[in-house]
Order: C-alpha cells, then sequence, then structure tokens
C-alpha cells in the first residue's frame, strides 16, 4: 500500500512538469495514441502482434467516430498512468478502477463498464469473503483487487502477480486458495476451465473508466462525448454483445 501511495505521488507530481496533447492537436495530427497492457482478457489481450478484446474494439470504435487512426502502445499495467504523465500517450484504457487515489494522479473519463472484484476458487474452495480467512490469494500487482483483498480481516497471504494471468495460473496449479479479480474475467476463466474452478461472491463493485492527463480536459470532454455517442448508436451495445452476450454499461 506504501508503494502504491508513493507511485501515485509521484504521478501527481510527473503530471504537472509537462503539457498534454490537446483535443486539437490530436485532431490535427490525425493519429490518436493510445495505451492498454495487452494481458488482460476479455478486455485487452495481446495475440501475437494483434490487440484484441473489448476495451481495444471500443477504443477502436471512439477513434472511428473521431475520424482518427490509432497508434496503440502497450505497457505493464503498473506504467500504464506513469507512461500517460510523461506524455508517451493521450489515454489510457486498460480496466482501471475509479479511486480517489487514482483520480488525484490523472482524470477519469465517465465509466466504459461497471464490475466487481470476483472471489474464484477450485470447487470446496473459498467462495466469501469470511472463507478466506487464514487462505492464499493471488492477485495482480498495482491492481484494487490487490487493496481490497488486503483488506479483508483475517485473509492469509496475499501473493502479487506481474499479470493478471499469472495470478489466475497460480490457482491452476494450487499454489494459492483462491483468485480475485474482474468477475467477467472470472467468468470466462470459469467457462475456459469447465468445472475446474467456481466463481463465489464479489468482494466489491467498481466503475471502470478511461485516463487522460491531470488537467487535458478537451480531450476529457472530447472522450466523453464520444462515449455516450457509442451508447446511443448501437455501437457500444453491439461490441459488448460480442464479448459478454449482455450490455455492460453502468446502469
Amino acid at each position: 500500500m506504501k508503494k502504491a501511495l508513493l507511485t501515485l505521488t509521484a504521478l501527481v507530481l510527473l503530471a504537472s512538469t509537462a503539457s498534454a496533447r490537446t483535443w486539437d492537436d490530436i485532431k490535427k495530427s490525425g493519429t490518436i495514441k493510445i495505451a492498454t497492457e495487452g494481458a488482460f482478457p476479455p478486455f485487452n489481450l495481446l495475440k501475437g502482434t494483434q490487440l484484441t478484446g473489448f476495451e481495444v474494439d471500443l477504443a477502436n470504435a471512439l477513434a472511428k467516430q473521431m475520424g482518427l487512426k490509432v497508434q496503440w502502445i502497450t505497457q505493464p499495467f503498473d506504467n500504464l498512468l506513469i507512461g500517460l504523465n510523461q506524455d508517451r500517450y493521450d489515454f489510457v484504457i486498460a480496466s482501471h478502477g475509479i479511486t480517489p487515489e487514482r483520480a488525484k494522479a490523472v482524470d477519469f473519463s465517465n465509466p466504459h463498464y461497471c464490475t466487481g472484484g470476483a472471489i474464484v476458487s477450485k470447487p470446496g474452495g473459498p467462495k466469501t469473503a469470511a472463507d478466506l480467512k487464514g487462505k492464499a490469494v493471488a492477485v495482480q500487482v498495482g491492481t484494487t483487487y490487490l487493496q481490497n483483498v488486503s483488506k479483508v480481516a483475517g485473509v492469509g497471504s496475499v501473493k502479487t502477480f506481474p499479470k493478471d494471468t499469472d495470478a489466475q495460473a497460480a490457482l491452476m496449479a494450487g499454489r494459492v486458495d483462491a483468485w480475485v479479480g474482474d468477475k467477467f474475467t472470472g467468468l470466462d476463466l470459469v467457462k475456459a476451465q469447465k468445472g475446474k474452478v467456481v466463481q463465489g461472491d464479489l468482494l466489491f463493485s467498481e466503475r471502470i473508466a478511461m485516463a487522460v492527463k491531470k488537467g487535458n480536459s478537451s480531450l476529457l470532454k472530447e472522450l466523453n462525448a464520444e462515449l455516450a455517442k457509442a451508447m446511443q448508436n448501437g455501437t457500444y451495445a453491439k461490441i459488448s454483445g460480442q464479448y459478454f452476450g449482455q450490455d455492460i454499461r453502468c446502469k
């Protein structure tokens, strides 16, 4: 937790040292630079050199509405907001939950989906917060899952991994008792493992949003407008239906 706070403090300091590209700058260039992790299926996943996933398709659709080409950049999750505040790209779409700490470092768009942190375990394993007492839990480093699991009373060891897929692998290999991550990712895991794991309770709910550099109000306004347009014209529902069989916007 201390490390996370220090990192966020550093982000706030970085945010004030240079200026990000405004919406006018981006429009004139004809290309928007978007960053994601590329290791968080089904939201963003790098397959060879091809980026796929709900967030990738959504961002591409927003860029198309803007009349722009897209330059994608992939970074480890922990580095994404740092790179944003170093002006390495224009915005980030990588399943960042809106938290007060992160909101001090970056500006968030309106949410592009709502979800929660789900407990997934092998049959007979922990399914509730109370069940996590004394248990080993796998989570991805630098995430809201780590923060919320760490708050569970009596939880045993909390093991962190660079990628969410690594944390899932630890569960499948029996190195931990449970994995906590996005509920939709959890449902995908349950489906893929065909009865080898089950999904339990949600530990918490959260709103997920795109991030722009602090103070980049012109780009933020444009992203919110394009997201609203995609939600109104059927584009969002179509993409969401392809990945989840349902509309996952915040109700």
